[in-house]
């Protein structure tokens, strides 16, 4: 029987099959597989015979079936009696060949049984598909498939019958006509071969040593005449491929004779496929394996074969593989794996092929060549290596090559090379070469791209590659040390390898550590021996002038100056000692550095200085002049290397200045003088700097030179002095010029002050003054930096003080004149810094300058610096971004050179009239309506005065007259739009006080602690935050006026008044802010002029549209508001609706002070209760009922309300009148909504609207709900407004269809927040219960609904009122209002939990009679009633609920799979509530309980999250009652709702627990699941199987009888049409696990 049923389920699962979803299939399939697991003979049998009786199933799902024998065959091939496994086999063979055509998924799956049944029983299988497998008769293409295949799963055990099934199969080969059985044939052969090989490896393991590879030899020869003479000539490329793979195994089993005779027909067999084939992987492997073959058996057949095998092969290799398609890659290794075979026995041919191939045009074939010379040269050594010389010859005109890709090849060569003793050959020195040209390499200058050609190369990565060779060659490879030193030092010198000597001084530096180490440190560079190699002298400068730039290159500094140390004895002697302390130092200062962070000034004057040291350290003139001889010889290397170039001269320079012969002075300096490039700016400033350097030891020569090349012809169009000045034109003669002035600026720079003092004016300006007149920029530049170095050099001597500088007007003058030439709209060179910084130098000598000539300096730098256009516009306007940061350092400069000059001056005037003086030229730029001149001014003002302030030395207290003038000219910049010019207002300010507090007599290092708190105010002052900005003009307002003496306060009152005109308008409103501090202490004089400014203030806040000032202005209103209040009071009432912004600014002045405050909202709370709230009007729309019309009286005192209450300071006048103005706002809401403005309002609104946005809504009960909001605020309420804001109640309010939900929301914030104001509230909303109108009796009843929630009205003594007044609702018509007190009956529960208890029969008795409720179509009050009894069963007297227990879970139960969401987590929760009552009805509940449990387990996958939280809870409930301990705590601890849920773990656990404690159960909750297969919810329908699955898959055998079998299976097999495929899927799961109970 149980049997016959483990057939019938896997019957219906395999009925199943012709399911179309793929998910449905695979879950068939597992089922299946599952069956067999539990009993596999019979899941096997029932499969045997399901196809054997369903012979027409089409063969898809025949597939399924198979494909599950398959896996159960292989998960239980140890458990399988020789029976079954009998039937398997017949069944799988018939299934392979029931079709003679060749269907691929059917067959190929029978025939995977047949090799997994193989594994264990390979002469069962084979005793039947040899049946298959008669003599004379073509086979079926899967018997051949599962031979090959059988040969490789199980090698030793089909190795014994391939002799006979090779005899058999060899007469059919002629027999085959179609394509695929030829291929599997070949197939066949392929894979018998490699079994073969196999074997005869592992004979030691082998079931039968004996077998020997002659008893295969001559079948497996017969078989590839059929191969290669017939079918590898088919026209079809897939045939001639599977001929090709079985080729090439099949060779090694070949008669050795046999293979010999037939290679001169087979190689050109094989080889004429690579013309046919674009895939060459198969036929390369496949010769390379016959190649193999060949040469073991030692064939002289390949002799002949030899050329047109290389010919053939070389192409392979020659075409790029391709990465992204593996087989080409894998092809190029066969093909190499070829060339080695062929190399190891033809050494001399197959380089007489190769080698002239290097000289070939075409690229592809020049790389190609060299990738197999460096796989020769690796896999073949002792056969090459007599040809080393021939192959170095070979390999010169290839390192000639300029293509990026052979480049790399042949770098890849030299590394083959290296490594087994090539570069020891004559000719090596000529591969290092060529690798260290590769390491020179420049790198591309454009941004690297993807290249279309995926082998394509940049220089780059051949340098990179390169860099990488060299490195491991000096590091790696011992027999390379005596190649390689000292010969790459020739390399170090030239600058056609500058690129390469970062790695070049790496491997130097190795090898010479290396040669140290071996104790040749003093011989360590044999010149003898090696006469090419670069002097001392020209190594270390070279080394030297490379390190100035030590980044470029890979960091080429610590890499010179490291081998520059390791040199030093060849170098000389002498430097030992010196250069293993300081070049370290060097090396460090480069490493602790990086190249931003590197100061290059400071780095050049530290390796001067270890040039000056190594001179001292050298101390022999000789040596001194050869070496500069070979510095000046290396200049000309450098031409492309400015910055390397420039160092050098202050190489040349320094070491000159060591040089004890005059003669050679002179000499290298007029070599310099001719030889110069003078066009390039890098050189000028190179020959000026070794000029001045020179001129410190060596003043009269330098200058001498100077003179004597200042009167040549050189500077003149003609043909000069020296034939290589011939023919220059103006531009390059200004070019020498330029540099000749500069020299001369840098010897009075350098040379000895007391020396030099005397020869500026005589030899020095004499020859400047003659350039003055151009136009040439750098001449400009070279003139002005020259002055500016003469002027410091004069300023620096000790005796400048004495010195009076005769030309000092004239210089000065020239350098205006040069800032007058600098265009206005853009500053594009230095020229006006640089002049600033020059006249900075040059007003501090003597004699003075003339008051015009000042005047006329200052304003001419003003106007050139501060009217220059933003630097933003600059950029964006010349759209150059490459710059910016060059003009962003220029505009700073030339700022700080403004500074310096204006302070220069200042210094020689330092008086309050001085300072007049400079602000009367720079007043009118503070003023300026351009925000950047303004900002300049402003912070060019600040550092003057702080200036001012540090420098005064005050001797007799005097007046500082102009105080007021210059405070009132920066305070109300203390407002400025932009942060800087606030911030540096502030310092003015701040300055001009201390600086009036020394006049007054105090100390400079006296602090005032009002002056001091200026400073605190900046930080406020870098975001323009108006509160922030407010407070500080005030302060800075209250510390000006206690500072400012009393003669000066009208012309500070007078100039404020000025500066509300100001056109930035924050200054406008620091100036109200600063009147206003003013007036309020000096007010009273004004009196009689109050009516005037009254009038002002209205007209500015008409004409000016800025917040701040409107503040400001406000509070001047207050001032005199407080003194006339019923005039003011009167004028505003009088305002029309809606009240313009201005109307309610006056209004928000009048909140200032409670008292008067306290009158006009009490006058406002009557005009709003003393009329009615709206008229009812009727619409001229036929049919379109009424609408309700706002009255305008109580519209217009509501926005009055809002006016003065959104004023901060109306705070204590609305606490005192809390409880009257909360329930007038309430009450006002509830009777505005859907309340329309009267149509002359309308109107208004709309204009209003349209002109601008209007200061807020006028509709009625927006209006309302505003002014509810803000008196809360100003009542100290905030977190009630906020709290309903955030549950957005202020938008539900408003709301027809969710105002009371947004009373609920109010009532909940006072209850939590403002508790003592409820009494008086609840007190004076009690009457409103009875109201007319609907509208107030249900925003009072939701206002005491959710008020009976909390605590607070019990604690208040409220509750007993409020529950009675509530239950008294019950009656009431309106439904929402039933609904409502039935809620806030419920909310006592959670508001005051221990009066339930003593009303708990009443409130019960309303719970119920609310789930009775007849009015009520849609369910709403009854739903109501259910979640306030869940709420109150926590607290009722169990005796109250006991007789309307059972009752009530009657009642609810059908609620549980309504189609509202609402209902069914009411009616659950409920009945989870309703479980702790049922200890005194223990067995009733628990039939209840039992009952709902598969609803509630299977509601779980509700689509509603809310009905899976209420069925969580219930189960939680529900688990201590029914007695299984392990399911309650699984109900706990995985149905918490914070917790996700893995529904089919935890069910599959439920139910283990429900089969332990309640087996007997099983068919009832089988039925019950079996009522949710009709479900209309997916997830249901499809949990509901699964569901039963796992139930069975725990019980005990015991209690499977109680099921009925059939009627189930029935369900299922009817679920399985399920139309949706995840039913379908749980279904098949089912299924498989029904073997449970069978």
């Amino acid at each position: 029987m149980t049997e016959s049923r483990i057939k019938r389920l896997a019957t219906t699962l395999m009925d199943a099959t012709t399911d179309k979803d793929p998910l449905v299939q695979e879950q068939i399939y597992n089922a299946l597989c599952y069956l067999g697991e539990s009993e596999p003979e019979e899941i096997l049998n029932s499969c045997d015979e399901y196809l054997r009786q369903h012979d027409k199933l089409a063969y898809p799902h025949r597939v399924i079936i198979l494909k599950a024998m398959e896996t159960v065959v292989k998960n239980s091939i140890a458990l399988l009696d020789k029976s079954t496994a009998k039937v398997v086999i017949f069944l799988a063979s018939n299934e392979m060949t029931k079709s003679k055509e060749v269907i691929r998924d059917w067959q190929q799956a029978a025939s995977n049984v047949l090799v997994a049944v193989g594994q264990r029983f390979i002469n069962k299988v084979m005793e039947e598909v040899l049946t298959k497998f008669q003599p004379g008769i073509l086979p079926h293409y899967f018997v051949m498939q599962t031979f090959a295949n059988l040969s490789v799963s199980n090698v030793f055990g089909m190795v014994p019958f391939l002799n006979s099934i090779l005899g058999t199969m060899l007469p059919m080969l002629g027999m085959a006509k179609q394509d695929h059985m030829k291929s599997v044939f070949c197939y066949a052969l392929q894979h018998f071969s490699e079994s073969i090989q196999e074997y005869l490896a592992n004979l030691d393991k082998a079931p039968d040593p004996t077998v020997r590879k002659d008893t295969f030899s001559n079948e497996i020869f017969s078989a590839y005449e059929v191969l290669f003479n017939s079918w590898l000539q088919h026209r079809e490329a897939k045939l001639r491929l599977a001929v090709v793979e079985a080729m090439g195994p099949m060779s090694y089993l070949m008669p050795s004779e046999k293979l010999e005779e037939q290679l001169p027909k087979l190689i050109p067999g094989i080889l004429a496929l690579y013309k046919k084939h674009t895939e060459a992987f198969y036929i390369s492997k496949s010769l390379c394996q016959i190649l193999e073959a060949s040469v073991n058996i030692g064939s002289r057949s390949l002799d002949v074969q030899l050329d047109s095998l290389l010919g053939t092969l070389h192409p392979q290799i020659c075409a790029p593989a391709d990465p992204s398609v593996p087989l080409t890659v894998k092809n190029h290794t066969e093909v190499l794996r070829c060339f080695t075979v062929l190399a190891c026995s033809f050494p001399d041919r197959v380089l007489a092929f190769l080698l002239p191939k290097l000289e070939s045009s075409n690229e592809r074939t020049r790389v190609g060549t060299l990738l197999i010379m460096r796989q020769i040269i690796n896999s073949a050594p002792s056969q090459m290596e007599i040809k080393k010389p021939f192959i170095i010859s070979s390999m010169k005109l290839t390192l000639q090559d300029s293509n990026n890709k052979v480049k790399r090849a042949v770098v890849q060569v030299i590394s083959a090379m290296a490594h087994h003793g090539y570069l020891e050959q004559p000719g090596g020195e000529a591969m290092m070469e060529f690798l260290v040209r590769q390491c020179a390499l420049p790198s591309d200058a454009q941004p690297k791209k993807q290249p279309l050609d995926a082998d394509d190369l940049t220089s780059d990565s051949v340098q990179s590659i390169s860099v990488n060779t060299l490195f491991l060659l000096s590091t790696t490879v011992d027999r390379m040390n005596k190649v390689l030193w000292p010969y790459l030092l020739e390399f170090v010198t030239p600058i056609q390898f500058t690129n390469a000597l970062t790695p070049l001084c790496k491997s130097l530096m190795y090898l010479a550590m290396k040669k140290q180490e071996e104790g040749e440190n003093a011989s360590l560079i044999c010149y003898d021996l090696n006469a090419n190699l670069p002097s001392p002298y020209a190594l270390m400068t070279r080394l030297l002038v490379v390190s100035s730039q030590p980044y470029v290159g890979d960091c080429r500094g610590a890499a010179a100056l490291r081998l520059l140390n390791v040199l030093h004895y060849s170098v000389h002697p002498a430097l030992d000692q010196l250069w293993s302390k300081k070049v370290p130092l060097l090396v460090e200062h480069i490493e602790e550095n990086t190249e931003n962070s590197l100061c290059q000034k400071e780095w050049e004057e530290k390796l001067l200085l270890f040039l000056q040291e190594t001179l001292s350290a050298v101390s022999d003139n000789a040596w001194i002049c050869h070496f500069v001889t070979e510095m000046c010889g290396q200049l000309n290397s450098y031409n492309g290397f400015p910055l390397e170039k420039n160092f050098l001269y202050k190489c040349i320079g320094t070491t000159l200045g060591a040089c004890t012969s005059k003669d050679l002075v002179q000499k290298q300096l007029q070599e310099l003088l001719e030889t110069a490039r003078y066009h390039e700016k890098a050189e000028r400033e190179g020959l000026a700097s070794c000029f001045g350097i020179c001129a410190i030891n060596h003043l009269e020569e330098t200058l001498a030179k100077l003179e004597d090349f200042v009167r040549s012809d050189v500077l003149k169009k003609s043909v000069g002095l020296f034939s290589m000045f011939k023919d220059r034109s103006d531009n390059e003669v200004e070019k020498i010029k330029s540099t000749l002035i500069l020299c001369y600026g840098y010897v009075a720079a350098y040379a000895p002050k007391e020396l030099v003092l005397s020869r500026i004016e005589a030899d020095i300006l004499k020859n400047i003054f003659q350039c003055f007149n151009t136009k040439d920029l750098t001449l400009k530049l070279c003139l002005i930096r020259s002055i500016c170095m003469i002027s410091q050099a004069i300023f620096n001597s000790v005796k400048h003080g004495d010195f009076i500088f005769s030309r000092k007007a004239e210089l000065v003058a020239q350098m205006v004149e040069f800032i007058k030439a600098e265009p206005l709209e853009a500053m594009r060179t230095p020229v006006r810094q640089r002049a600033m910084i020059t006249c900075t130098y040059l007003v501090v000598l003597e004699p003075h300058l003339s008051d015009p000539d000042r005047t006329e300096l200052i304003d001419t730098c003003l106007a050139s610096v501060l009217a220059l256009p933003p630097l933003e516009v600059v950029k964006e306007r010349d759209e150059n971004g490459d710059d910016d940061l060059h003009k962003e350092m220029l505009y700073g400069d030339t700022i700080s050179a403004l500074k310096d000059l204006l302070k220069s001056l200042l210094r020689r005037n330092l008086t309050p009239h001085g300072l007049q003086d400079m602000f009367a030229h720079l007043g009118s730029w503070i003023k300026s309506n351009k925000e950047h001149e303004r900002q300049r001014a402003v912070e060019v003002s600040a550092a003057l005065l702080d200036f001012y302030l540090t420098k005064l030395k005050v001797s007799t207290v005097i007046p500082f007259y102009n105080l007021g003038v210059l405070i009132a000219l920066f305070s109300p910049r203390c407002s400025d739009s932009l942060a800087s010019v606030r911030q540096h207002a502030v310092d003015c300010v701040y300055c001009l006080l201390y600086i009036q507090l020394c006049y007054e007599g105090f100390a400079r290092d006296h602090r005032d602690e009002m002056v001091e708190g200026l400073k605190a105010l900046k930080k406020g002052l870098e975001e323009p935050d108006f509160t922030i900005l407010f407070h500080a003009c005030n302060n800075i307002a209250t510390v000006i006026g206690k500072r400012v003496p009393p003669d000066q306060l009208m012309s500070l009152l007078l100039a404020m008044f000025e500066g509300l005109a100001d056109p930035d308008k924050n200054c406008s409103r620091a100036a109200t802010v600063m009147i206003n501090s003013l007036l309020k202490e000096r007010g009273g004089v004004l009196q009689e002029k109050v009516p005037d400014i009254m009038s002002i203030i209205h007209s500015k806040l008409e004409e000016v549209d800025e917040e701040h000032v409107r503040k400001a202005a406000q509070q001047t209103v207050y001032i005199l508001a407080s003194q006339h209040k019923s005039m003011v009071v009167s004028s505003l009432l009088g305002s029309s609706l809606p009240f313009d912004s201005h109307t309610c600014t006056m209004w928000r002045s009048l909140a200032t002070e409670p008292t008067l405050t306290s009158q006009i909202l009490e006058q406002l709370l009557d005009k709003v209760n003393g009329d009615i709230p709206y008229k009812e009007s009727k619409c001229f729309l036929l049919g379109s009922g009424s609408e309700r019309i706002a009255t305008p009286l109580p519209l217009a005192a509501t926005c009055a309300l809002y006016e003065i209450m959104s004023a901060p300071e109306s705070g204590a006048a609305v606490l005192g009148l809390y409880p009257p103005l909360f329930v007038t706002l309430l009450l006002r809401v509830s009777c505005t909504v859907g309340v329309q403005l009267p149509k002359n309002l309308q109107s208004k609104e709309t204009r209003t609207s349209s002109h601008g946005p209007a200061p807020r809504s006028l509709h009625p009960c927006s209006c309302a709900v505003e002014t509810l909001k803000v008196m809360l605020a100003r009542g100290g309420s905030q977190e009630v407004a906020r709290a309903v804001g955030s549950a957005r109640g202020w938008e539900l309010m408003a709301s027809p269809k969710r105002h009371h939900d947004g009373i609920a929301v109010l009532a909940g914030a006072m209850a939590r927040h403002a508790g003592p104001r409820l009494p008086l509230i609840v007190k004076n909303l009690i009457p409103t219960l009875s109201s007319v109108l609907d509208s107030q009796r249900i925003t009072t009843t939701a206002f005491f609904a959710e008020l009976l929630s909390s605590n607070v009205v019990n604690d208040l003594m409220l509750l007993e009122t409020m529950m009675d007044n509530t239950t008294a609702r019950q009656k009431d018509t309106c439904m929402l209002v039933r609904k409502l007190a039935l809620r806030g009956l419920g909310n006592i529960a959670s508001g005051s939990p221990k009066k339930v208890r003593k009303h708990g029969a009443k409130l019960l008795a309303s719970m119920v009679n609310g789930m009775d409720d007849k009015d009520d179509p849609h369910h709403l009050v009854a739903l109501e009633a259910m979640s306030s009894l869940s709420k109150l069963l926590d607290h009722v007297e169990e005796r109250d609920i006991q007789s309307m227990l059972l009752h009530i879970a009657i009642r609810i139960r059908p609620f549980f799979d309504s189609e509202q969401s609402d209902l069914r987590q009411s009616s659950i929760v409920l009945f989870g509530n309703l479980t702790k009552f049922s200890e005194g009805n223990c067995e009733v509940f628990f039939e209840q309980i039992l009952n709902g449990l598969v609803t509630l387990l299977l509601h779980l996958q509700d689509p509603k999250p809310e009905v899976v939280n209420a069925c969580k809870f219930a189960l939680r409930m529900c688990g201590p009652n029914m007695g299984c301990e392990g399911l309650c705590d699984m109900f706990l601890n995985h149905l918490r709702e914070d917790r996700s849920l893995h529904y089919g773990e935890f069910m599959n656990n439920v139910c283990k627990h429900l089969m332990q404690s309640y087996p007997e159960m099983l068919n009832r909750l089988i039925l019950t699941n079996l009522f949710y297969f009709k479900s209309n919810w997916v997830d249901i329908r499809a949990a509901a199987p699964m569901f039963i699955g796992f139930l069975v898959l725990h019980v005990d055998e015991d209690h499977c009888q109680q099921v009925d079998l059939d009627h189930l299976i029935s369900a299922l097999n009817l679920l399985l049409k399920d139309p949706v495929p995840a039913v379908r899927v749980k279904v098949a799961e089912t299924l498989g696990r029904l073997v449970r109970i069978l």
